[in-house]
């Protein structure tokens, strides 16, 4: 499988987490840091089975290391920011706005790793980019057009961490594996996420939700999708171009919108998305630019 067909599976895996996060944050975890405890349990477990199975290369130096630790962090301070925003926003909103970063790595990619890019890949990264802002788009019921407002510039924060951790990973994956990359980011989220949430307030949330069974188990086998992604994301950065990786990565959002429209029909109470015709267009305009772009990066 070519790391284009991987960074794009892994896309369409990473979308259906983000659809089962804005579920589980609005609708079934009583607050975000609830939430980020059994998550941060759940990445512990599988990274130390990695850190068994996959120790780092004998003979390895420092600034790899440093270098897998930064993308960890950065990647976790991102999704933080995403997470938080996605309790208050429309995850179809939330997430084009995020996976604006690939202009950010290709702008960084040519001077720190020495990546060179043709005009047409240049306009490819430019129309996935241009695409999943189209997507963020959203009518007031007066019929007027509205942006993400206040969180934009979180949301855009979130979008240069995970730029800065892409950049990060592939300096790393030049000296290690993308297993030991996804134990060092595993232990890193982790690490955070537990640090945030271990309080006796929030384990007492967590002991008093209403069915929490079928609640922590859906966000146990969420994370392990998520960790699955990671893996595919790390293993197609470890092979191709990482500004190129990431703009395919950037596709997220056609998942994400058309994995919501659906669960919006069949499962309302899942997740309460109706767009109306307008926006439909402006989304199908949108899902349009994002798959040129990715067909332009695939066939040059």
């Amino acid at each position: 499988m070519s790391w284009v067909n991987t960074a794009l599976l892994g896309a369409a895996i990473l979308g259906v987490v983000n659809i089962i996060d804005s579920h589980l944050l609005s609708k079934r975890m009583p607050s975000l840091r609830a939430f980020l405890l059994p998550v941060g349990i759940v990445h512990l477990t599988y990274g130390w089975i990695l850190f068994t199975l996959f120790p780092l290369p004998e003979g390895t130096a420092l600034w790899p290391v440093l270098a897998g630790v930064v993308s960890g962090i950065l990647r976790t301070a991102a999704a933080t920011i995403m997470l938080y925003t996605m309790m208050r926003e429309e995850v179809s909103r939330v997430i084009p706005v995020v996976y604006t970063y690939p202009i950010f790595v290709a702008i960084m990619a040519v001077p720190l790793l020495g990546e060179s890019l043709s005009y047409l890949r240049w306009l490819a990264i430019i129309m996935v980019v241009a695409g999943a802002v189209m997507i963020s788009v959203k009518q007031s019921p007066s019929g007027a057009t509205i942006w993400l407002s206040k969180p934009l510039l979180l949301l855009f924060g979130s979008s240069l961490f995970f730029a800065i951790a892409n950049i990060a990973s592939k300096y790393a994956l030049a000296y290690i594996s993308f297993w030991n990359m996804a134990w060092l980011g595993g232990f890193c989220l982790s690490g955070i996420f537990l640090l945030i949430s271990i309080r006796p307030h929030i384990l007492s949330q967590l002991s008093n939700m209403k069915q929490k069974n079928s609640a922590i188990g859906l966000l146990a086998f969420n994370e392990t999708l998520a960790f699955v992604g990671i893996l595919l994301l790390l293993w197609s950065i470890e092979r191709g171009a990482v500004s190129l990786v990431s703009t395919i990565i950037g596709s997220r959002p056609i998942f994400v919108v058309i994995f919501a429209l659906i669960l919006s029909r069949v499962s309302p109470m899942f997740l309460e998305w109706q767009p109306g015709k307008g926006m439909l267009a402006l989304r199908l305009a949108a899902t349009t630019m994002i798959v040129g772009g990715i067909t332009i990066i695939y066939l040059t």
